[in-house]
């Protein structure tokens, strides 16, 4: 109905991705810009295994805050695994994606102890959902409960992939190293290199007091303004928007219900592409003009994911 070449809809598998860092730009009306600017806002942030407490401040990309993070704390950027939001532990329900609360606390997860796997690929899906940290690195967010990776407790949510048969998945993207997990083929026996992240001998540290809680309640993660990672190096300001977060939520749940993806960044690039249409043709036009194309959305993903932006709009989610 859209484009005759659309491919038909690919069934959804257990072993997905997602991704949490990028942000791709539209040609979408400018979002309102608190007059704050970015280079003048900090941040708290510490180290998730135990660390004082520094501010960072002048980014405007998760590659650049990571950078920030590795010169207060004088070690590599690439020592970095991922960031969580209010919250030291490995919680991938509070990893920094593609949007910062101007009140959140950063966590940095710096990396751990390296191990190696050697497993049988007993089922054709092994229940991993792969994520990445928009800088190189792809880890583990999600096992699926009953899977083949949930019975073997050396592989944990939140460990980096480094490498799988001795090849490097170090750059590779989460879609990249899913695909080669997917194509390792049935009953075939395989190698798989992690490195989780550092991890405290303590059950409580003193500068995360006002963090975790304490006499004092913390106002942490409670603001309505973020500052959001935009295309070509830009962050902006903005108000938190309810309708738009639950129209990304509704269309985050279509794609992984169409293609085994949960990618928060992804639904957010489509509700904003979604931003000035008036319907369901000018929506298909506008997804096949973008760098979505290649991803060969389907007229049934394109139906429905018009069909969650008007839901959104017209407050029936």
């Amino acid at each position: 109905m859209f484009k005759k070449n659309r491919p038909k809809p690919t069934l959804a598998h257990s072993d997905s991705y997602e991704n949490n860092n990028v942000v791709k730009g539209q040609n979408v009306p400018p979002s309102p810009i608190s007059p704050i600017s970015k280079a003048s806002l900090q941040f708290h942030c510490q180290l998730a295994h135990g660390s004082p407490t520094v501010f960072v401040s002048g980014f405007a990309n998760v590659k650049e805050l990571y950078q920030k993070i590795a010169e207060c704390f004088d070690f590599p950027a690439s020592e970095i695994l991922f960031c969580t939001l209010n919250t030291y532990k490995a919680d991938m329900k509070k990893l920094l994606g593609g949007q910062i609360g101007l009140e959140d606390f950063i966590f940095a997860h710096r990396k751990g102890r390296p191990k190696e796997v050697e497993l049988v690929k007993t089922e054709d899906a092994l229940g991993l959902t792969i994520t990445d940290n928009g800088a190189g690195y792809a880890f583990i967010k999600r096992i699926k409960e009953g899977s083949v990776i949930h019975s073997i407790p050396h592989i944990q949510v939140g460990d980096h992939i480094e490498k799988l048969n001795g090849e490097l998945m170090v750059g590779k993207r989460h879609f990249e190293v899913a695909k080669i997990l997917k194509d390792i083929p049935k009953g075939s026996t395989f190698t798989i290199r992690l490195v989780e992240p550092m991890k405290s001998g303590f059950n409580s540290i003193a500068p995360k007091s006002n963090v975790r809680g304490g006499s004092k309640k913390s106002n942490f993660g409670s603001g309505r303004e973020t500052l959001r990672f935009k295309a070509g190096g830009n962050a902006e300001i903005q108000e938190k928007d309810d309708m738009m977060d639950v129209g990304v939520e509704k269309i985050n749940a279509i794609l992984e219900s169409f293609l085994g993806i949960n990618d928060e960044e992804l639904a957010t690039q489509i509700w904003e592409i979604a931003e000035g249409k008036a319907n369901s043709m000018q929506f298909a036009d506008a997804i096949d003009s973008s760098d979505l194309e290649e991803l060969g959305f389907t007229d049934d993903l394109v139906i429905e994911l018009w069909g969650a932006v008007t839901d959104a709009r017209d407050g029936r989610i």
